[in-house]
Order: C-alpha cells, then structure tokens, then sequence
C-alpha cells in the first residue's frame, strides 16, 4: 500500500488512538473499559501505524515486538494477584489511598488495575502476532 491519505491519517491517528486505549485502561475497573478494549485499541493504533507503508520502525515505542508484550502481561497479571494472598484470599482486590490530579481528579491505583494492565499488554501482542501471522500467509 502506497496510500498518502492513510500514511497521513496514521502520522496523525495513531498517538491519539493509544492516548485513548490507556484512557479506556484506568476508567476500566470502576466503568466500561478496561484492559481488552484498550488493548484492542492500542493494537489498532499499532496496525494502522505499520499498514500505512511506514512498517515497523526500526527504533521507538511502535518498534516494540509482539514477542515483549505477551509474556510481559501474563506475568504482570498474574503477578498483580500474588499481593491479594496478603489480605486472605489469592486476587483479593487491594487498593492503595485515594490521591488528587490535577487533569484527572481522583485518582485510585490498586490490583485490579495491575490485573487490567497485564491484559492490555496482552492483547496488544496478541493482535499484533495475529495480524503479522496473517500478513506472511498473504505474502
């Protein structure tokens, strides 16, 4: 593909698109959201990124390999349940105080969040895997 439109769309689309997945990441776990519809999104961005002719740069955050998140959000998934046997039970929920920001407002971090962000990097490399799975077939 040698589209002009689509390598301008992508210049342009695909920082705003992983602003939002992280957005749709933390509101996840107290509203609709969460790690896989971000993760869907990220993966977007990184699609639309890499199907516009710009490829894979070589170097940067959109160079990463699908290979880095997969096992990276397994282990922080399954590493945000570990500080729940703390508390009694294995993936208990444990939440750290409240803090104020000045965009954000209230600002809440805990497990559930940690959970969320194993499985938005999961996905992530998951659909990027798959879409450079089907790219070699078509190729």
């Amino acid at each position: 593909m040698n589209s002009l439109l689509l390598r301008i769309a992508a210049r342009y689309l695909s920082w705003p698109l992983l602003v939002v997945s992280l957005w749709l990441l933390y509101r996840g776990h107290n509203l609709p959201g969460g790690g896989f519809i971000g993760g869907l999104l990220a993966a977007s961005a990184f699609m639309l990124y890499e199907l516009s002719g710009y490829g894979r740069p070589q170097r940067g955050f959109f160079s990463i390999s699908p290979f880095f998140f997969m096992p990276v959000g397994l282990g922080v998934a399954v590493l945000s349940a570990l500080p729940g046997l703390l508390g009694g039970a294995f993936m208990k929920g444990l939440w750290l105080p409240g803090f104020e920001l000045p965009l954000l407002g209230k600002v809440h971090l805990g497990t559930p969040l940690l959970f969320d962000i194993g499985v938005y990097l999961t996905v992530i490399g998951f659909i990027l895997l798959l879409a450079d799975t089907l790219n070699d077939e078509s190729s």
